[in-house]
C-alpha cells in the first residue's frame, strides 16, 4: 500500500509523532487512485455507463462523487445516480420469512423502470430521475432531476446491486464497472488481525447511522446481520465482475472515529445479544491512539462518516 503500512505499531507511531503527515499519505493514495480511475474512464468517445458497486459503508457515495468531479475537471460531463432511487415502495417488497420486508434483495429495485430511464439516457434525449424518500418509504412522485447526456457524457450509477448481471441485463451501452472495498485488515507485528474488513465498515456505520440517521449503536448491532447477509448473497459473488477495483481504507481512520465510537459502544444501552461483539470491538479500538478529527481535511471520504463539521472540530 505504497509507503504506508497496515500494522498497528506504524499507525500508532505515525498517530503520535506525525499525524498531519499521516493524514496527507493516506489522503494521497485515494486521490492517486481516482485520478487513475477517471483516466481509464474518460478514454474512448460516446455515451458511457459507470457502474460502482461495494458493501455497506465502503465509501460508494463519497468515490461516486470524487469519479463525477474528477470527470467534469477533464472537459467532459458526468452525472451520479443511486440504485437506492430506484426501490420499490416499502409496501410492496418482498418479504422474509421473519414478516420484514427484504430491502437487500435485487428484486427490491425496479428494474423494468430503470432499464427505461438508462435507455433513454443513452438515447440522449431527456430524463427524469426519480427519488426515493426513506422516510415514507416510497418514490417521490412529484420531485424528479431532469438530465440529458450529450455525445461524450457519463453517467455513474452506485448502488449495492450495480455489478448484478441483473441490473443491465436489457440494455445496450459501454458499461465500466468499479468494485470499491476496505480492502486492507489492519494486524499487529505478529500478524495477528487487530480490525478485520468488516469490523472497519462497521465503526463507519456505527458513527454515520448515529450521527446522520439517528440510529443508535443497538439497532445498528441489530441491522448488521442483515446487512451482511444481503452483501454475501447478492454482492460478493458479482464483484469478479468488475474492471477496477478501488480499496478505500484509509489506515488513519480508527484513530479518528474511536473517540465517537468507543462512546457509543461504552454509554449506549445495546442489547446482550451483542455483548461479546461490543467488548471486542472496544478492546481493538483501544488499542489505536487517538487522532484529532480536527486533522481530517474537508474534502476526504472519511467526512462522509465524521462529517464536515466534526472534521472541522
Amino acid at each position: 500500500m505504497s509507503n504506508l503500512t497496515n500494522e498497528i505499531e506504524y499507525i500508532n507511531a505515525m498517530a503520535s509523532e506525525r499525524p498531519e503527515e499521516f493524514i496527507a499519505r493516506c489522503e494521497t493514495r485515494y486521490r492517486n487512485i481516482i485520478t487513475d480511475v477517471v483516466k481509464k474512464i474518460c478514454d474512448g468517445e460516446g455515451r458511457k455507463v459507470v457502474m460502482l458497486a461495494g458493501p455497506s459503508s465502503s465509501g460508494k457515495t463519497t468515490t461516486a462523487n470524487k469519479i463525477v468531479d474528477g470527470i467534469n475537471a477533464q472537459g467532459a460531463k458526468a452525472y451520479v445516480l443511486s440504485l437506492d432511487d430506484f426501490y420499490k415502495n416499502r409496501d410492496t417488497l418482498p418479504i422474509l420469512p421473519d414478516g420484514t420486508r427484504d430491502f437487500e434483495t435485487v428484486y427490491a429495485l425496479d428494474l423494468d423502470y430503470f432499464e427505461i430511464v438508462i435507455k433513454s439516457l443513452m438515447e440522449g434525449r431527456k430524463t427524469c430521475i426519480p427519488k426515493f424518500d426513506f422516510v415514507s418509504g416510497s418514490r417521490l412522485d412529484s420531485d424528479y432531476n431532469e438530465i440529458c447526456l450529450d455525445e461524450n457524457d457519463i453517467v455513474v450509477i452506485e448502488g449495492l446491486h450495480a455489478l448484478n448481471p441483473l441490473i443491465l441485463n436489457h440494455i445496450d451501452c459501454t458499461a465500466i464497472k468499479i468494485y470499491i472495498n476496505v480492502s486492507s485488515r489492519i494486524y499487529n507485528e505478529r500478524q495477528k488481525i487487530i480490525l478485520n474488513k468488516r469490523n472497519m465498515r462497521f465503526v463507519r456505520r456505527l458513527v454515520r447511522d448515529y450521527q446522520f440517521r439517528g440510529s443508535s449503536a443497538d439497532n445498528t448491532f441489530a441491522l448488521w446481520k442483515n446487512v451482511t447477509y444481503g452483501e454475501d448473497k447478492y454482492l460478493f459473488p458479482f464483484k469478479e465482475n468488475a474492471d477496477i477495483r478501488i480499496n478505500t481504507v484509509h489506515l488513519y481512520e480508527p484513530c479518528v472515529l474511536k473517540h465517537i465510537a468507543l462512546d457509543l459502544l461504552n454509554n449506549s444501552d445495546i442489547s446482550d445479544n451483542y455483548e461479546y461483539d461490543r467488548q471486542r470491538l472496544c478492546s481493538s479500538l483501544e488499542k489505536f491512539v487517538d487522532i484529532d478529527p480536527s486533522l481530517v481535511p474537508q474534502d476526504s471520504l472519511l467526512c462522509e462518516f465524521l462529517g464536515k463539521g466534526d472534521a472541522n472540530g
